[in-house]
């Protein structure tokens, strides 16, 4: 299974596509979609949709896993990233690839053990699944790749619950 970990930003998203291995996670690539603050809003989203396209079109991912948009106390900051989640999950659906949304507390969870672990934790806990030598830069980098490995947790728990339940 290849999943692409997005972790969406006006200004930055994060993505990283990862591979289930038979041995944990292979890190295939990891980085920052960004747009320019010189472009307006408009041009700035249809960057964003495109620069996911190209990512779904290098790597053909099976599936997609997305951080789920909580509200934040600034409202423009929350409208924002919610505006540059639907540009991804508009290129994922035009790609016709699933989605998977997981909450922070999830990922932390999936991947930390604990669903209030410091982002410092997750990061450190990422690193070490894909065996690199340091978290993935920027932080975005590291969440999207989070959030992949969360995907896969998850989704091998469920397929052994379903074979259980059979």
């Amino acid at each position: 299974m290849r999943v692409l970990g997005l972790d969406p930003g006006f200004a930055t998203t994060g993505f990283a596509v990862v591979d289930k291995t038979t041995t944990g996670f292979g890190a295939v690539a990891m980085g920052a979609l960004r747009t320019s603050a010189s472009s307006g809003h408009a041009a700035r989203l249809g960057s964003l949709f495109r620069s996911v396209v190209e990512v779904i079109e290098v790597h053909a991912p099976d599936v997609v896993a997305v951080e789920r948009l909580f509200f934040n106390s600034n409202v423009r900051t929350a409208i924002a990233v919610g505006q540059a989640s639907g540009a991804a999950l508009a290129a994922a659906a035009v790609a016709d690839l699933d989605v998977f949304e997981y909450t922070p507390g999830e990922v932390k969870q999936a991947v930390a053990g604990t669903g209030s672990a410091p982002k410092k934790q997750v990061q450190a806990m990422v690193a070490a699944l894909l065996k690199l030598s340091e978290a993935p830069r920027p932080a975005d980098a590291a969440d999207a790749c989070a959030l992949a490995i969360c995907h896969i947790n998850r989704s091998g728990l469920e397929s052994a619950l379903a074979r259980v339940a059979r």
